[in-house]
């Protein structure tokens, strides 16, 4: 059953305040639209005269007025401050009327599908520089949309149900737990060529070791090489490395490592030696000083080759893969963050990564301050340019992935043997 109810009578306050008193024991439904209850308010205050009235009358016009409506207090307070300043009632805000419009189309997620699953879901900042990357640098006319993109909304993107249909997802790096320390630390001062140098074995199986891979990082530009050989004796390991030190574009200037035995030896050290290279290891106590070359250990060695067990027998393949896809792939198309150190009034080093200073390895080595002087002799930027801008970056991460494809199949759809 409605109830109309006629308020006209309804003229003086005491009237008003027993309607109050007798209406508190009922149950008001609020009927009506929005635009209806502002012109009840409105005619409701006008007729009272409210600015005039004192704190008590007050009071019972409000109360006369959220029991006919149904407003809250708040949300009535806020009407009635609209009313005595502008001496009307209006509604500033209307929803859409079919909705909101959607910037980025079911096109768009699936191209943001298919890029991460060419990088690996690369973090929202680096997968963000891609996008802007694919548009500008490379002119493909797909990303125009989403070389736009906020790194909040990609997460966005990333959570629905189209993305989550079409991506399949690697399995997350698991953490390794690595006792690292440094007895000094390499003082690169800015110039490139002070790497940081640490191994990864691929897996036991049976009692029989797997390959090893030697992750060499630039400080300064993040300059990545990876190389693999079947063991870490004098005899795999010594080609390996100088492989590894004659393949960067600059001079190596130091060499540091942490204390594992494969490079703490007389043989590494007399080659560093030969090529006038400064040789620091680890101290105890700071596991900080070789992060660099571990965390890359994890983004980039366990995240394309992965912990399976890799036989021994297959360290060539490997290593042509990681000298002819990885390797490029990593200089010249990866994006990496490279940080902004600060002190604080106690001298405490705090460090920012600032999305600006997200570029490649390459983009990073041709931003420092005379960066030709770095260079080899017989090394140009126009010849590293050619490396840098053959391919786009989502050409050469599919490039990379078939040849992952073809080595894995190579490795694990062969009958088992000894190895």
């Amino acid at each position: 059953m409605v109830i109309d109810t006629n308020d006209a009578q309804l003229q003086t306050i005491d009237q008003l305040r027993l309607f109050v008193q007798a209406a508190a024991v009922m149950d008001f439904q609020p009927c009506g639209s929005t635009e209806e209850r502002y012109v009840f308010i409105h005619r409701t205050l006008q007729r009272f005269r409210y600015g005039r009235l004192h704190r008590a009358d007050k009071g019972i016009v409000l109360r006369y007025v959220r029991q006919v409506t149904g407003y809250s207090r708040q949300q009535l307070s806020r009407l009635v401050r609209q009313y005595l300043r502008h001496g009307e009632l209006r509604r500033r805000h209307r929803p859409p009327v079919n909705g909101f419009r959607r910037k980025y189309t079911a096109q768009d997620v699936a191209l943001l599908a298919e890029t991460d699953a060419l990088h690996d879901t690369l973090s929202g900042p680096a997968t963000k520089r891609i996008l802007q990357r694919a548009w500008v640098v490379f002119g493909d006319t797909r990303y125009a949309r989403l070389a736009g993109i906020s790194v909040a909304h990609l997460y966005n993107l990333r959570h629905q149900a189209g993305y989550q249909a079409q991506r399949r997802h690697w399995t997350k790096t698991r953490p390794t737990a690595v006792a690292i320390g440094e007895r000094r630390p390499p003082a690169a001062e800015g110039r490139p060529g002070f790497i940081r140098i640490d191994s990864v074995h691929q897996g036991d199986q049976d009692g029989i070791k797997g390959v090893y891979h030697i992750n060499a990082v630039d400080g300064v530009t993040q300059w990545q090489l990876v190389a693999t050989c079947e063991r870490i004796s004098e005899a795999y390991l010594l080609p390996v490395l100088a492989e590894l030190l004659a393949g960067f574009p600059f001079p190596i200037l130091g060499f540091h490592a942490d204390n594992g035995s494969e490079y703490i030896n007389r043989r590494v050290a007399a080659l560093l030696t030969k090529l006038h290279v400064e040789f620091t290891q680890s101290r105890p106590r700071h596991s900080n000083d070789n992060a660099l070359v571990e965390t890359k250990n994890g983004a980039v060695v366990r995240k394309h080759l992965g912990y399976a067990h890799i036989p021994q027998r297959f360290a060539t393949a490997v290593n042509a893969f990681c000298h002819d896809h990885l390797n490029p792939y990593v200089n010249f198309h990866r994006p990496c963050f490279f940080p902004v150190e600060t002190a604080d009034a106690k001298g405490k080093i705090k460090k920012r990564y600032p999305y600006k200073n997200l570029l490649t390895p390459y983009d990073k080595l041709r931003s420092l301050p005379n960066a030709h002087a770095f260079l080899k002799p017989g090394i140009t930027f126009e010849h590293l340019d050619q490396q840098a801008y053959r391919v786009s970056d989502n050409e050469a991460a599919r490039q990379l992935n078939e040849a992952r494809n073809q080595l894995f199949q190579a490795i694990f759809n062969r009958p088992r043997s000894v190895a």
